[in-house]
């Protein structure tokens, strides 16, 4: 954003961007749309695209890439072996975020997988803030187990703290005692994606690296959603407001032994990356590349995707060009608790988190108020959200539901995509929605995958409540 002081004397926020390129979009009818989310086994993961009105699914891999970006794509160096691009991209890595060895991937899944294969073994316990769906995944078939250790504030959905990704320092001592020589690493996420997008602080990172410094335990950090961390930082940690979000940067990595990302998200292009200063672990998870990712100056990316991640990370703490879905963000998030609807507070990244247990007491948990939420959601707007609840678990060994401390459906904002008109569309179908909540019921099994089985499930809507929800719309609204 660029910040001017406007003629009130208050903060004038404008965006550092225009558009040039637009997708034309469509709303269905609310028929079609039924017909749709049926169609879809009542999970938003399996609607066609060409069915959505807004897809706020995920910032994943959706996000407005940059005329810069573009360009790079067409000049790139396309080469199997030793491509300059690669080393573009290294030199970038080096300069911008401070390490020396740089390993590509085709995704940040596929680093949490080398990750775990390295170091995680039979036994092994992973302390972090908390944990991703596909982290939890990987560190799970490498026979280990994760540890998850916010601080209090974290598990609040209405605390304002504006670190709400924050490590819990003291259970994190304790974890080094009770677990000692079972510990590989400690992941911290930044910012924590299944918290509600809540961002981590500068003087925890630092405290947590201490902590590591003493019981020799590498700190690993998921940086996918760095340039929002950045920005929080920036903008509500004492001290950091002055500095530029390419210095906050620089300090905040600094504190990592390995640093991976997803670069679908904050560099804005599919693929993703590991970096580190370490010429060990460097060498124990580059000779794993070859078989399952590609050689390691593409590592399964295209070439062309390596040129354009190189521009993106530079373009990650431009000021002019973050923040701007932010403020999205904060605006819906306001409006909306303003009315009484259930949000997670502060408004953090990645998107706007409805607290579906709150927005849906009537529902019990086994029945999946988060699957039934998101799926209602789409029903009366078109809107495309994930639902961050207990869909989003697996079982346990014994089969039984394991039921996380937040049951969540986020609705994402993709970088530099929706304008004011579609946050204030949003905000009118949530709160008719609100207004209705009692005609929306649960969710039950029809094919359910043994792992990640959020991604590919299939439910149907108890009673055929689906069908008496957008009745009472199609009174009210009509067809749209």
């Amino acid at each position: 954003m660029i910040v001017v002081k406007s003629r009130s004397g208050k903060p004038l926020r404008v965006e550092g961007f225009r558009i040039r390129i637009f997708e034309k979009l469509s709303l269905p009818p609310i028929s079609e749309r039924l017909k749709a989310i049926r169609e879809a086994g009542w999970n938003t993961f399996l609607l066609k695209a060409d069915s959505v009105f807004l897809d706020m699914l995920t910032d994943s891999g959706v996000n407005a890439m940059s005329d810069r970006q573009l360009a790079a794509m067409i000049t790139a160096q396309d080469a199997y072996a030793g491509g300059r691009s690669f080393y573009e991209l290294a030199s970038v890595v080096e300069e911008l975020m401070g390490f020396k060895y740089v390993i590509p991937v085709h995704q940040g899944r596929a680093a949490e997988h080398l990750i775990s294969k390295v170091f995680v073994r039979e036994g092994s316990v992973v302390p972090m803030n908390y944990h991703f769906t596909t982290t939890k995944a990987h560190i799970e078939l490498a026979g280990g187990e994760i540890l998850e250790i916010p601080i209090k504030e974290a598990l609040d959905r209405r605390s304002r703290h504006p670190f709400k990704g924050d490590i819990d320092i003291a259970k994190l001592e304790e974890a080094f005692r009770e677990f000692k020589g079972r510990i590989p690493f400690v992941r911290v996420e930044a910012v924590a994606n299944l918290l509600g997008g809540q961002p981590v602080s500068m003087a925890n990172i630092r405290g947590v690296r201490e902590l590591c410094d003493k019981h020799s335990v590498p700190l690993v950090i998921d940086a996918s959603m760095i340039d929002w961390n950045v920005y929080f930082i920036k903008e509500r940690e004492p001290g950091y407001g002055s500095k530029s979000l390419r210095d906050i940067l620089g300090e905040f990595l600094s504190h990592a032994d390995i640093v991976y990302m997803s670069s679908r998200k904050a560099p804005s292009v599919r693929g993703g990356l590991i970096a580190t200063n370490s010429r060990e672990f460097y060498e124990k998870l580059v000779v794993h590349l070859p078989v399952y990712e590609g050689f390691l100056t593409y590592g399964g990316m295209s070439v062309k995707e390596i040129a354009a991640m190189a521009v993106g990370l530079t373009e990650m703490v431009d000021e002019s060009l973050i923040g701007s879905e932010l403020e999205l963000i904060n605006y819906v998030v306001e409006e909306l608790d303003r009315k009484g609807v259930p949000v997670v507070l502060p408004p953090g990244g990645l998107g706007v988190h409805l607290d579906s247990l709150e927005f849906l007491p009537h529902i019990p948990r086994a029945s999946y108020p988060a699957g039934s939420l998101a799926s209602a959601l789409y029903l009366v707007s078109g809107i495309r959200s994930m639902e961050r609840g207990a869909l989003s678990m697996d079982r346990d060994k014994y089969g039984r539901e394991i039921y996380p401390d937040l049951e969540l459906v986020r609705i994402a904002f993709p970088r530099r995509t929706y304008l004011r008109s579609h946050a204030d569309y949003l905000i009118d179908r949530v709160l008719w929605l609100y207004e209705h909540r009692e005609h929306v019921k649960g969710l039950r099994w029809l094919y359910e995958p043994p792992i990640l089985r959020f991604f590919l499930g299939r439910l149907e809507d108890m009673g055929g409540w689906g069908e008496n929800l957008a009745e009472v719309y199609r009174r009210e609204l009509g067809e749209y």
